[in-house]
């Protein structure tokens, strides 16, 4: 195991081998700072920049991660491996620990400036569960899911970091038994669980992004909470999609992990089944991840869904959403869909753990839940497999429902 001279407890959520980047302020200094994890502590990535007299510094010194993303992978990796040096070199531990900060004493903020934001849906086991919610005696899967990644543009506005409180939204709504729908604060609000990818260097508007240039383009991966109020969403949606039920709020963790932390958790991609367009065939190039992901409710686990079993990788997601000539540019934000495995603890949505709110889930406490109540607390955790074989963290994503 790779080891630091930067304390921190074992089985430490951030080793060495991740360095996940993301933004902070401390009660001294109230100016955002780009930061990188270690352990128990950040290090002011602008300060060690300079001291290191870095040709890109001025990129890191920004109040969020989008000008440094713009410098492209070279810069990425560059900055990377002199991090890792530095952490394992007690040489530069005279130049290093001073500049590391608590990470209690951080308050963590928005890491990116949210350029465009894409959700996908592409989980066959959550399209399949919510096929046979909604539609039973019909097909659960549309005749097209196989054929391409299904999105929508969400709104970029309401891209918040975790911990931002979750406001119940209003919109119209279709009360069972009702002629009319009645506009009203939603009964029926839920959560997604979802990974988050993070765009750093753009593209040429009208030159599509193949999948094996995946990896020149995205940074780094989060975690995502897209929040949905399903029965705003149950009447609005047909015949364009979601819009209200969507866009109140979206949450996503204060790190970044970056795809190079990533290499050891890539793994094959399911079996598709017809055979996938050219543009969206990644043989050779498998960009499935092993994340596995952790939902708690109140603080009770209540899900454990596999990201490794996604029908539709992020390559795939990447190459889609340009291959009609659209472009990239730093920020940009990449959802994967909910994250639901083949198992019922493995479902990312109440709408599945609730079997559409007509099987309430009992928690452990005693209690029963079919969709959020006032003043619950969702949180949701990942891990992955580090460059040494350890598990790597991603932090969490959380949000309360006012």
């Amino acid at each position: 195991m790779t080891s630091s001279w930067v304390p921190g407890p074992p089985g430490s959520p951030f080793p060495v081998t991740n360095l996940p980047y993301g933004v902070f302020v401390t009660a001294d200094e109230q100016r955002p700072r780009i930061g990188v994890a270690i352990g128990e502590h950040v290090l002011d990535a602008a300060a060690t920049a300079a001291a290191w007299r870095l040709p890109y510094a001025p990129a890191l010194a920004a109040p969020t991660l989008n000008a440094f993303m713009a410098c492209g992978p070279r810069v990425w990796r560059d900055f990377r491996e002199r991090l890792t040096q530095g952490f394992t070199d007690a040489a530069q531990q005279r130049v290093l620990e001073p500049l590391l900060v608590p990470l209690a004493a951080a308050e963590l903020r928005l890491a990116f400036g949210v350029g465009d934001y894409v959700d996908f849906y592409a989980s066959e086991h959550h399209a399949t569960n919510f096929g046979r919610i909604l539609r039973p005696g019909q097909p659960p899967l549309h005749p097209n899911w196989k054929h391409l990644p299904v999105g929508y543009h969400g709104r970029a506005g309401t891209v918040r970091v975790s911990g931002t409180p979750v406001c119940r939204p209003q919109g119209q709504r279709l009360v069972e038994g009702a002629d009319l729908p009645a506009v009203g604060p939603s009964v029926r609000l839920d959560f997604e669980a979802e990974v988050g990818f993070v765009v750093g260097a753009g593209s040429e508007l009208g030159r599509p992004v193949d999948v094996e240039d995946f990896g020149e383009h995205v940074f780094g991966v989060c975690l995502l909470n897209d929040w949905s109020a399903r029965d705003i969403q149950a009447w609005e949606y047909q015949p364009l999609g979601p819009l209200l039920g969507k866009s109140f709020l979206t949450s996503v963790s204060p790190w970044v992990v970056p795809l190079a932390a990533l290499e050891r958790a890539r793994v094959p991609p399911p079996p598709r089944d017809p055979p996938v367009a050219a543009y969206l065939d990644d043989a050779g190039h498998p960009w499935s991840l092993d994340i596995e992901l952790a939902v708690y409710l109140n603080g009770q686990p209540i899900s454990r869904p596999p990201f490794r079993d996604m029908y539709w990788t992020a390559a795939q997601q990447l190459a889609h959403l340009t291959v009609n000539g659209a472009s990239l540019r730093p920020g940009d934000l990449i959802a994967s869909g909910t994250v639901s495995g083949a198992l019922p603890d493995q479902f990312g949505s109440l709408m599945e753990l609730s079997w559409g709110g007509t099987r309430p889930m009992r928690l452990a406490d005693g209690s029963t839940r079919t969709f959020l109540e006032d003043g619950d607390d969702v949180v949701i955790t990942a891990t992955a497999p580090g460059l040494d074989g350890a598990p790597s963290g991603f932090g969490e994503v959380r949000g309360r429902v006012q």
